[in-house]
């Protein structure tokens, strides 16, 4: 696929080797950095402040010899612009209306297409840039009429970036970005998803950091991508080191970014996700209710188009779990917090003493177990008051059952063992369901049972019955209606399952340790299964989820770019090939995003009547809260889209 059918646009921000006043060298720098970026496909490049003279030339500024080679090496650029088919943005002084001034150049497809001028100008300490510049408020003219195009000048310019829906981008200069109302926020509010700085930021102890958390901060605020180009050590060191640190942040995440104090020119390329910045703005309505505090010129721009062959931007194949230790760590131990504090404000609400919850050996059960244990140790309550119940039936295996009562044991908690095997059958008796029929009301009968079972119990004792199914579950409907499908409080509700395993594995090294962990570990290597037809020869589980509607890291990957990012199922399908690329062929990937769109849509009714549980993280299926979605919605569109992508695979194996 093409990047621009991906939503994406390939950029870079690029710190570039650099002598002072040496505006030849400059250029030849820039030339050079520009052609590589060609080479990786780049599409818009970023210079930083002054990038054609160099940031610390003081009073040489004002030499009639530097300022009219800037000028001859502009031009020089535009060309370039055209060979390449990029956007390149570079800093230079600019003269107009006898004022000179530090702006931003934005060349394409072979013209300067517009000039932006920098508006706040540091004058304190370090720096005196009043002593050369003017500010953007004393621009008099609107157009650069020295050049042959005289292009718009000034800070109202939007750039349009023509076949790329919504990839407007807003320029403005260093310090615009570090004053407590920047520019940038007023682009981006008129439009701008892209948003560009031009800097030429000295480095000092702990500005690192400050600056990286700036770029950050902003792109989260605005919605918006932050590129961010910084002057290098090439810069004057009489009084100060600049050390090239260059950066692009997309939504608060630092894409990719420079390594400082390096005399080479330096690059931080990544592919912005424009649909990706548009859907959270529509899904944000104080964005939607924001006013730009002035109206802007849209200015069209032209750029080339790329295959999309690798991408350079992260793709995690577990978008809900971390892949870096300490911060999947991080994760876990947020979540279970969360959703001990929500167990224990429902417990202390409703006045429950005691809790009830099924327990089989397996993720869910375990995990809410563990969040139960850990809402009793914190309310200072015993945890006898925990009533965890094992109800082994037809397909229940040895290991399982010994897991569930040794973890119950090893925590402490009381434990019940209530076979459902008498009742069931019973229960087949009672509506006429042969016994060796394993069909799906054979499966669910037994569901049920062990839901009145809890139930009753509950009202027996005079408790509070905590759910078990996770987020996953909920999304494929893989939960049995009136079944375990229903609790008084769902603390795994929000919890997807590959992040299920990594919490046990958490709580077995943290919140635990010695036997408890040892069968933790244990669980956590037991394959999903809801265990409801009978062991195979060997005793072992036979009824493996995942066999049947298909792996979970499929589906939750699926799930996250479907309800968080909103992204049509070409785009998913198309990033999950790329992900699992080395784990799964294009044919498995597209027969289990098929089935999760079916279930998905089948399903919702059991989402809509969803008992209460706490909001863990950005994807919830909440229907009070997150997801509202018709129960009888069509799934046809989508379906389809993914049938043409099924056909064009068909074609490409036949040709």
């Amino acid at each position: 696929m093409l990047l621009r059918e991906l939503g994406m646009i390939r950029v870079a921000a690029v710190s570039p080797a650099l002598k002072v006043a040496d505006v030849v060298f400059n250029l030849a720098s820039i030339e050079e950095a520009t052609l590589q970026a060609a080479d990786q496909d780049v599409q818009l490049v970023v210079f930083p402040e002054l990038a054609m003279t160099g940031y610390s030339c003081g009073d040489l500024f004002y030499q009639q010899s530097l300022l009219e080679q800037v000028c001859e090496g502009l031009k020089t650029l535009t060309t370039l612009s055209e060979q390449t088919g990029m956007i390149l943005i570079v800093g230079a002084p600019v003269r107009q209306s006898g004022r000179l001034f530090n702006a931003a150049v934005v060349m394409s497809h072979g013209r300067i297409c517009g000039v932006v001028p920098k508006t706040y100008l540091p004058n304190t300490q370090e720096f005196y840039e009043e002593r050369w510049f003017s500010s953007a408020q004393d621009v008099v003219d609107d157009q650069l009429t020295w050049l042959d195009e005289a292009p718009p000048f000034g800070t109202d310019l939007l750039f349009d970036v023509d076949g790329m829906p919504d990839c407007l981008f807003g320029v403005e200069i260093c310090e615009d970005a570090w004053v407590a109302n920047p520019p940038s926020g007023s682009m981006a509010i008129a439009g701008a998803t892209l948003l560009i700085n031009l800097s030429a930021s000295p480095e000092i102890l702990g500005k690192c950091d400050y600056r990286r958390d700036l770029v950050k901060s902003q792109s989260a605020r605005c919605l918006a991508a932050y590129i961010y180009a910084s002057a290098g050590p090439g810069e004057s060191s009489t009084d100060l080191v600049f050390s090239g640190h260059s950066l692009i942040a997309e939504y608060g995440q630092i894409l990719d970014e420079t390594q400082r104090f390096q005399f080479t020119s330096q690059s931080a390329i990544a592919d912005i996700d424009i649909q990706r910045l548009v859907h959270e703005r529509l899904r944000n309505n104080s964005f939607a209710a924001s006013q730009a505090d002035q109206e802007y010129l849209l200015v069209p721009v032209e750029v080339a188009e790329h295959q999309a062959d690798n991408l350079l931007r992260p793709l995690a194949k577990t978008p809900f779990v971390p892949v870096a230790v300490e911060e999947r760590q991080a994760r876990c131990e947020e979540v279970f917090a969360i959703q001990t504090t929500g167990l224990m404000k429902r417990l202390l609400h409703t006045g429950s003493q005691k809790v009830v919850l099924g327990i089989s050996g397996g993720l869910d059960s375990t995990l809410a177990l563990l969040v139960t244990v850990k809402a009793f140790d914190r309310l200072n309550r015993s945890r006898d008051d925990i009533l965890a119940v094992t109800m082994p039936g037809f397909g229940t295996t040895g290991r399982t059952r010994g897991n569930a009562e040794s973890i119950a044991q090893e925590l402490g908690v009381s434990l019940r063992t209530i076979s459902i095997d008498a009742a069931v059958r019973q229960h087949f008796a009672d509506i006429g369901q042969d016994p060796e029929k394993h069909d799906i009301t054979y499966e669910n009968s037994q569901a049920r049972e062990r839901t009145q079972i809890l139930m009753d119990l509950a009202n027996q004792v005079g408790g509070l019955v905590v759910g078990t199914g996770d987020l996953s579950e909920l999304a494929l409907g893989w939960a049995t209606y009136n079944g375990d499908h229903m609790s008084m409080y769902g603390v795994n509700s929000s919890v997807p399952k590959t992040l299920v395993r990594y919490l046990i594995e958490w709580c077995a090294e943290v919140e635990f340790s010695g036997r408890t962990a040892e069968v933790l570990h244990d669980i956590c290597a037991t394959p999903v299964s809801p265990e409801l037809l009978p062991p195979d020869d060997d005793g072992d589980i036979s009824q493996k989820t995942e066999e049947q509607v298909g792996p979970y890291e499929l589906h939750d990957f699926f799930l996250f770019h479907v309800v968080r990012n909103q992204f049509a199922p070409r785009k998913i399908l198309d990033l999950a090939c790329r992900a699992f690329d080395e784990d799964y062929s294009q044919t498995e990937i597209l027969k289990w995003l098929q089935l999760f769109y079916r279930r998905f849509f089948a399903q919702q009714f059991k989402r809509s009547c969803l008992p209460d549980g706490p909001k863990v993280g950005s994807v919830s299926l909440s229907p009070r809260g997150d997801w509202r979605m018709p129960s009888d919605a069509s799934a046809t569109l989508w379906l389809d889209e993914l049938r043409l992508a099924e056909l064009a695979q068909v074609a490409e194996k036949d040709s």
